[in-house]
Parts: C-alpha cells; structure tokens; sequence
C-alpha cells in the first residue's frame, strides 16, 4: 500500500523507484500484485502517463490516510529517540542558494544523517500542496495562508549599481534624484520602492525599466555589466560591494528587508519531522 501511494504521489513507476530507493520493475510487480489482490484495477496505464481508476481513487482516500499515521507515528518515535529519520521535499527562493538559509540546512543534514532531504531552488512560486512538498522558505511579507507558518529571520536588501554606471552620474543624495536612472526589474517584486531615512521620512518611487528578469542571480549580473539600479540581498552583493565592483547606493537610506518564513501544510505526512527542522532553522541567525 505504501509503494501504491508512492506512485500515486509521484505520478510515475520511476519517478517512485527513485523516491523509495528500489527497481522501477519491483514497483510495477508490487502495485501488480496489489491489483490481483484486491481484484480490481487500479490504475490505467499508458506509455507516458498513469491514470487511477474509480476504484483507485477510493483506495488511495483511504490507504493515504493510513500511511500518513503510520509515518507520523515513526516520527514521534524517531523524535523521543532523538533520532530523525526520513525525507523531506523542501522548495527555497533561487537566491538563497548560498545563504545561512542554505548553510543551516546543511548542518541539519550533518546533525541528522538518516534524514534524506529533497532541495527545489527556485525564483517561481509554488504551489506546496500541488507539488508535493513538506516545507516551502518564503521570502518577502507573508500573505493571509491556511499553511502553518513560522517566521525565521529577515534579509537585508541593498539599492546597488554597476561602478561605472555609477561613475557616469551626479552621486545621489535623495531617492528622488533616482528618477532619471535606469532601473534592472525583478519581476517577483513590485516596480515601487519604498525608502526610509534615520530622521523617520519615507520616500517611495517607481523605477523606469526596459530590463526585467525572473531570477535574483541574473539581476546581479545584468547590473554588473552597468545596466542600471536593483535591488539585492545583502548577501548576494555585499563581496561586489567590498571589491568596488557595485556601488551601494544611497546607504543612508533603509530599505524594508525581505521577511524569511518556513511554511508547510498543516496536513503534512511527515509533520513531526518538518517541525523539527523548522524549530532547529528559527533557532539560528539566518538575517
């Protein structure tokens, strides 16, 4: 039943094979066997994709219910026994690839080395439920969601251009003397930026842009080819910065900082072991 609901989950014989670690072959024979069992078919078969049937349908209603506590009750287990065990399918936002994010889940992996963990780096929103995940890191401000969720950190965001894009122009002092810059747009993000001095003003402004992207890694390239202005985790410039490669601009000025939040279904099939790792994220600086 497990192996069924496997396939199920990963919509393809091999696609489970690889999740469970065994032969694509010994998962067809299994859910074979299943089938002349249970004296029904299960699933329609064609060359590229599987299909449940009426029957399949009802089945998996149950048997997912059933493997669901079977799994959650290994995990209490493995959480009085201090030892974690299992996978985790986690999707993160592309740019903290190389972040304290990133490092954090690395020494997780070190701390636990029976958990397999399953990493989706990706600039694109997901959707957690459609695609099967057990944890989702959001960067950003957190919309009203029926997920459980669980503020982490936040990440500092820098105004930054190209050294000699920089060069060309009148040093700025206001964000207002901005409005004649060009502007590197990350889609995922509003085109308005807000600004905030030590003296408590605010400033907003829109960026003109005939350059826009869907990936924060391509945004610091583009500047640095002098482009124009973005804006970036600190993390993703502050090495250019230091360098002279990018200038910071305006650093009098704040800029809201991008909130870091870990989300997950509150109906996740391995809860016991998400929250774990959750609790050992937000115990660390992840700003």
């Amino acid at each position: 039943m497990a192996v069924f609901v496997k396939v199920v989950d990963e919509g393809a014989f091999r696609a489970a094979a690889r999740e469970l670690g065994i032969a694509p072959s010994r998962v067809s024979q299994t859910v074979s066997d299943l089938e002349k069992y249970l004296g029904v078919t299960l699933f329609y078969r064609t060359t590229r994709k599987l299909f449940l049937t009426d029957e399949g349908q009802k089945f998996y209603a149950h048997v997912a219910n059933i493997t669901k506590s079977a799994e959650l009750g290994l995990n209490e287990l493995n959480t009085r026994s201090q030892e974690l065990i299992g996978e985790l399918k986690i999707s993160l936002p592309a740019f903290l690839a190389s972040s304290a994010v990133s490092s954090a889940i690395a020494e997780f992996a070190r701390q636990y080395p029976k958990v397999a963990l399953s990493l989706n780096y990706t600039d694109q929103k997901v959707d957690i439920l459609k695609e099967g995940l057990d944890l989702c890191i959001r960067a950003g401000w957190l919309e009203d969601s029926s997920m459980m969720s669980r503020r982490l950190g936040e990440s500092r965001r820098f105004l930054v251009a190209g050294k000699a894009y920089c060069d060309a122009r009148p040093s700025p002092k206001h964000p207002s003397d901005l409005k004649n810059w060009d502007w590197v747009h990350f889609d995922m993000r509003s085109r308005s930026t807000e600004f905030y001095s030590k003296e408590g003003d605010t400033v907003t402004i829109s960026g003109n842009s005939r350059v826009s992207m869907n990936s924060a890694g391509a945004l610091r390239h583009f500047v640095d080819q002098n482009l124009g202005l973005t804006i970036l985790p600190e993390h993703l410039v502050a090495q250019e910065i230091k360098s002279g490669n990018l200038v910071h601009v305006l650093p009098n000025w704040e800029i809201k900082p991008l909130g870091l939040y870990a989300l997950w279904p509150d109906t996740s099939r391995r809860e016991n072991l998400t929250l774990q790792l959750v609790r050992f994220l937000a115990e660390r600086d992840l700003s």
